[in-house]
């Protein structure tokens, strides 16, 4: 596939023949649909962008959870994805959308090759906002993903400073005061 990246069809074939059940594939398309609505207002705001990528990069994100759904769904989903000879760009994506990235010493912990796992480009960091604001197919404030994720982890856990640092970023880059509300 090279550079390429794969029509929105080619991307839920590959989610469904990678076995991602019913569900997943929901849940992919209620996080593309945002993500797109918010890099669409960011180009409207002057920020330059590649929607397609946006687009198909939320519809691949949780292609890991053919396997697992576990925080190993990233790190398999980017194996998965490299196995597919899908673009770099979309592997970045799959591997940086978990929490709010993942940190080389936390990646070393559960295992991963040692690299930061942060999302790096506006396209990366627009797809793990939109997955922390649609909780199955419906959009959640992020204030209640927040509460979740300090549930989950301890309110202390750095997970959350950067999904609030993303998102707070992803507000203000793109001039959006409440990115649920699109």
């Amino acid at each position: 596939m090279g550079e390429r990246l794969p029509s929105p069809e080619e991307a839920l074939r590959i989610l469904r023949s990678v076995g991602c059940s019913d569900e997943v594939v929901r849940h992919c398309e209620a996080v593309a649909r945002l993500a797109v609505k918010i890099a669409n207002k960011c180009l409207e705001k002057g920020v330059k962008l590649d929607v397609q990528l946006v687009h198909i990069g939320a519809l691949l994100h949780d292609i890991g959870r053919s396997k697992t759904h576990s925080v190993h769904h990233a790190i398999i989903g980017a194996e998965t994805a490299r196995s597919l000879g899908l673009p770099e760009k979309i592997i970045a994506i799959i591997e940086r959308h978990v929490g709010g990235g993942i940190s080389s010493e936390e990646a070393a912990k559960l295992g991963w090759p040692k690299k930061d796992y942060i999302p790096e480009t506006i396209e990366e960091k627009i797809v793990s906002c939109a997955d922390k604001m649609v909780e199955g197919t419906s959009i959640v404030p992020i204030g209640e993903t927040i509460k979740r994720f300090m549930e989950e982890l301890g309110a202390n856990h750095p997970a959350i400073e950067r999904i609030k640092r993303i998102y707070h970023e992803v507000s203000t880059v793109c001039s959006l005061k409440d990115l649920h509300l699109l």
